[in-house]
């Protein structure tokens, strides 16, 4: 079937983040990376205006006409792409990044769950279009790079640079496909959803039972990332007001008001509903639900001086004193979550 310029055009306007031209060109490599990144972080996105009409004719190649077997069988490597190169490393990045948000607390981590997370970020990028690399030694790169770095949330960076380096030295183009081989869209969505539940599951698992961290961590997160815009304040402005978008359509459909401090505002409202356990240690530290972080602090210093074991001979102390430190633990990182260290 002949693919239409136009047709690709409207879906890269309609649906462009998730990939849906990409998957209308049978570019599932790609397609599932602008599922899992939003489009290339929207960057990826943007410069596909200029990129359609190209991935257009590849797709209505002859896949099987003997330029294109020689082409695809010649031993001579695809040329290197500065912005293949780029989208990997930060692919890798961005993947290693996701994999120290949900997946820290398994074992191995540093050893074996974040290179092989760096890794297959990176590999996703080396499979868009007609190339590929080989997946072992990219594997293999990353496993040697990560323990170098063990226990640095700066791993990532140094993992995913090797990885793009040994993808890029193993280049080379996708071996040409076989008539009547093309797969069709059932099978296609259904191991795309898989990759997809795959990524997005530890994930989810993380934003519903670490709620809070991962909220503050989102909020620092953006906040970083505008603060780049420092030079350009109307470009901060612009990307800030539309972030806050989706608050400020709430504030008008609850007649609320719009305040200066949206972001802390924002994180009130997200974290508004204490859970089971914070309501306890609430009880045990003499607390309202409105606690300031400075009020639990100093009621737990004044409780702790009260039950420590060396100023209270009661039998109970020593217990009450753990209970005391514990209350304390969890409502701290309700206010000042861990980072991920």
């Amino acid at each position: 079937m002949v693919k239409s310029v136009i047709v690709a055009y409207a879906l890269w306007a309609a649906g462009g983040p998730l990939g849906l031209h990409h998957l209308y060109l049978g570019r599932d490599s790609h397609a599932l990376l602008w599922m899992l990144t939003l489009g290339g972080f929207g960057f990826g996105w943007a410069r596909e205006v200029i990129r359609i009409p190209a991935y257009v004719s590849e797709a209505n190649q002859d896949q099987h006409s003997e330029k294109e077997r020689r082409k695809r069988s010649t031993p001579i490597p695809p040329s290197v792409s500065p912005v293949r190169f780029a989208g990997q490393v930060c692919v890798g990045i961005y993947f290693g990044t996701m994999a120290l948000i949900g997946l820290n607390t398994l074992s191995f981590f540093y050893l074996l769950v974040l290179p092989l997370c760096v890794g297959a970020g990176v590999h996703l990028v080396s499979t868009i279009g007609q190339q590929t690399s080989d997946l072992q030694k990219t594997l293999t790169a990353c496993l040697i790079t990560s323990p170098i770095f063990y226990g640095s949330t700066l791993s990532p960076l140094p993992i995913s640079l090797a990885a793009s380096i040994t993808a890029a030295q193993n280049r080379r183009f996708k071996p040409p496909r076989d008539p009547g081989s093309t797969q069709k869209l059932g099978p296609r969505l259904y191991k795309l959803g898989l990759a997809w539940l795959a990524f997005s599951a530890p994930l989810g698992y993380c934003v519903f039972h670490n709620t809070t961290a991962t909220l503050y961590y989102i909020s620092d997160t953006i906040a970083a990332l505008l603060d780049i815009f420092w030079f350009l304040p109307w470009l901060r402005s612009v990307l800030e007001y539309l972030l806050l978008m989706p608050y400020r359509i709430l504030c008008a459909l609850t007649g609320g008001g719009y305040y200066e401090d949206a972001w802390r505002k924002m994180l009130e409202i997200l974290l508004r509903e204490y859970t089971e356990k914070e309501k306890e240690a609430l009880h045990v530290l003499s607390l309202n639900a409105e606690a300031s972080v400075e009020e639990i602090t100093r009621s737990y210093r004044e409780l702790a001086k009260t039950w420590h074991p060396d100023h209270n001979p009661t039998k109970d102390a020593e217990a009450m004193f753990m209970k005391i430190h514990d209350a304390y633990e969890i409502l701290l990182r309700r206010h000042k979550p861990h980072r991920f260290t």
